[in-house]
């Protein structure tokens, strides 16, 4: 890595005054004083806003002595606890951002990055489930008890985070990769125990999207002494944060104990980021935006790398950023809003942005990217080849006979005769009815998805990638959920071109914004990331914006079900698989050569930039027509991609074929197991594929990154 790259991305930011003579300096502690009178005067405004008909008359009335008493409860019961959690929560963020972004030395590290945020809401949730009461009857240590298992499950995903990120050329995008891949994991965790035990964790889906509304300054006062110490932890540890960034070896011959050093700083940054998470919940992105938004002002700011200023600048800037989302929301949609509308949603869509933004100024540092692993030593002879297919399509004619035999009522193999004959009774005519739509759903589903992530693994040189990391299964979410929140009674050809149309939408955007010179692939992979949050943040917005009491409905969708398929549902993508699936097949040659290189390609005649548009595009609509029939189903287009060239090697004419059996047997068996091991109650199949897919991915990481350290 360049030492251009590697001070970038530590977050080096001394203004170089001799190469831009022009820039005007602004002294440390004028940028501390403007950025306070910002936080009076937004606090101000915020103190205005609310569902009361009390406005600015009113206040200045009572701070002059005058006023009446209802316009005090007002203040102290609603107001005032609002506020000062939403200051408390981004000096939080704001300071375990900076802190962060400093031990990785990586500008893209924050607390959602590192699935601070994801291991702590998951372990909130565990406890309100199974009934752990952390009541003592004394409220100081009842908010240590909660504090406690939130700063618990955000250290253990943190820490793995970073374990599997650590080492290779490409950090931010490992960083990223595996960040994403842990919270999508724990998120899927996260929503099967609030499917299953929806009267014990009642209310905290909109809480897990990070919520401001208090009710009394209880949760303030305990949080705040936390928050308190480990900020002045922080600022203690400031000079030895500087001497890390210039690197592990000058830090120890400057006598920086630096494996200390950092495991306290982690600490102190996870017990900010958990606190923050036990007042409010997981407010998206503050710990991204705010110092980033510091660091970019080091050009006019002397000495702004230094953590004595930068620390305390990026605690104001995380204020700046909750208090302006939290004004934003009012101000537009009214004050209600600010009680249905989640601060944190806001937050996670301009963090997104910002990501997006920042992954644009990416550059690859590597000397070459890596391509899919091939698995040479597994190629087998055609007629290995044949055996595992035919293996393959056997277990799925199983799974399939399985799905149609299994779920909350089961079936003989007789009445399925019987039912193909149409001489069943009614009751058991309505069971097959209602699904076998839903078992043809899932393998139809798989095959798209697993098609469509050897697509892109093979276009992006990326053994980490899959179309929903690239953005296009949210871009495909937010347009379904959009139709069905706007429009109810769309019907499933209208869904499905408008998932269809958004895909590609978002398919052109993902590409044009990585597009500088050349395809990078991990810049496309960093942006297409930034997208998915955005359009996650997107999709619960316009849940909780427009249809807040269907609940259910974003639970199901967001996790990926096959519940309540129709005949209808399945045209599309299996329309979408016979039109696409031979377009990509037919360019195996390419897709096998575009893995290599990008010289390789253009030597044998392949128009590279052409046909990478052309199979990405496919992939596009296939995964928006697999969203389309089954929602959001992660990491099929990455598991399935991977166990087919283990089991016949890299040539795709071979690995297509396999990957597209093995998706359709993953969702099938997914989908089943989803709608028997608990039957009445049913397990939306994409949480299933996400808990089977993650262990497969982290192996991957650590594999790539033992790889990378040899």
């Amino acid at each position: 890595m360049s030492p251009h790259t590697t001070s970038r991305l530590a977050g080096r930011s001394e203004p170089d005054t001799r190469a831009n003579p022009t820039v005007r300096l602004v002294p440390a502690a004028v940028a501390l004083v403007l950025g306070g009178v910002s936080v009076l005067l937004l606090s101000s405004v915020h103190l205005t806003q609310g569902t009361a008909d009390v406005g600015t008359l009113d206040l200045v009335r009572l701070a002059l002595g005058g006023g009446d008493e209802g316009v005090a409860r007002v203040l102290v019961a609603s107001r005032l606890p609002r506020l000062l959690a939403g200051i408390t929560v981004g000096v939080a963020l704001g300071v375990a951002g900076a802190v962060l972004q400093s031990i990785a030395r990586n500008s893209l590290a924050s607390p959602d990055t590192l699935a601070v945020n994801a291991g702590a809401h998951l372990a909130v949730v565990l406890s309100a489930a199974f009934g752990l009461s952390l009541a003592t009857g004394l409220p100081l240590l009842d908010g240590i008890g909660t504090l406690s298992v939130a700063f618990t499950g955000g250290l253990a995903a943190a820490g793995l985070v970073l374990l599997l990120s650590a080492g290779g050329d490409a950090a931010p995008t490992r960083l990223i990769l595996a960040g994403a891949a842990i919270a999508l994991s724990l998120n899927a965790l996260t929503m099967l125990f609030l499917v299953l035990k929806e009267q014990e964790t009642v209310g905290l889906f909109a809480w897990g999207s990070g919520s401001l509304v208090q009710i009394d300054l209880d949760a303030v006062t305990r949080t705040a002494p936390v928050i308190t110490l480990a900020v002045a932890g922080c600022l203690l540890l400031a000079r030895r944060l500087d001497i890390l960034t210039l690197g592990d070896d000058t830090a120890s011959v400057l006598g920086v104990p630096v494996r200390r050093t950092r495991l306290l700083a982690t600490l102190l940054a996870v017990l900010l980021a958990t606190s923050a998470v036990t007042l409010a919940g997981p407010i998206g992105f503050v710990g991204l935006c705010a110092p980033a938004i510091v660091r970019l002002l080091g050009a006019r700011i002397p000495h702004l790398h230094r953590h004595r200023l930068l620390l305390p600048l990026s605690a104001l800037a995380g204020v700046l950023v909750v208090l302006a989302a939290d004004i934003a929301v009012r101000a537009v949609m009214g004050g209600q809003a600010g009680v249905d509308i989640p601060t944190g949603v806001i937050t996670t869509i301009a963090g997104a942005v910002l990501l997006v933004w920042l992954a644009r100024g990416y550059r690859d540092s590597a000397p070459a990217r890596q391509p899919p692993a091939t698995h040479a030593g597994t190629v087998r002879g055609r007629r290995a080849v044949a055996v595992v297919i035919t293996v393959l399509s056997a277990l799925l004619g199983g799974a399939f006979v399985a799905a149609m035999l299994l779920g909350d009522t089961s079936v003989l193999t007789g009445d399925i005769v019987n039912w193909l004959r149409g001489s069943t009774g009614p009751s058991l005519t309505f069971v097959l009815d209602q699904r076998y739509p839903r078992v043809l759903a899932a393998l139809l589903a798989g095959t798209a998805l697993a098609v469509a992530g050897s697509a892109v693994q093979a276009v992006c040189r990326n053994p980490l990638a899959e179309p929903g990391l690239l953005g296009i299964t949210a871009g495909a979410g937010v347009g379904a959920v959009a139709l069905i929140t706007l429009i109810p009674l769309a019907g499933v050809w209208t869904m499905s071109g408008v998932a269809g149309g958004c895909a590609l939408l978002t398919f052109a955007a993902v590409y044009g914004m990585a597009w500088r010179g050349g395809l990078d692939s991990h810049r496309l992979v960093l942006i297409g990331i930034g997208i998915w949050m955005g359009g996650n943040g997107v999709i619960t917005f316009l849940i909780v914006a427009f249809d807040p009491w269907n609940t259910a409905k974003a639970l199901t969708w967001l996790s990926g079900s096959t519940y309540g398929r129709t005949p209808a549902h399945l045209v599309p993508v299996a329309i979408a698989l016979v039109l696409l699936v031979p377009l990509i097949a037919l360019a195996h040659r390419e897709l096998d050569l575009l893995g290599l290189d990008d010289d390789t390609p253009r030597v044998l005649g392949v128009r590279l930039e052409r046909t990478r548009l052309v199979v990405l595009g496919a992939t596009a609509l296939l995964t928006a027509a697999a969203v389309a029939a089954v929602g959001v189903i992660g990491f099929v287009g990455l598991v399935a991609p991977h166990m087919a060239r283990a089991l016949v090697g890299s040539r795709h004419s071979r690995a297509i074929p396999v990957a597209a059996l093995l998706g359709a047997l993953l969702i099938s068996l997914a989908d089943t197991l989803g709608r028997t091991v608990i039957a009445p109650a049913q397990v939306p199949a994409g949480l299933l594929t996400a808990m089977i897919g993650t262990p497969y991915f982290v192996w991957l990481l650590w594999r790539s990154r033992a790889r990378a350290a040899g």
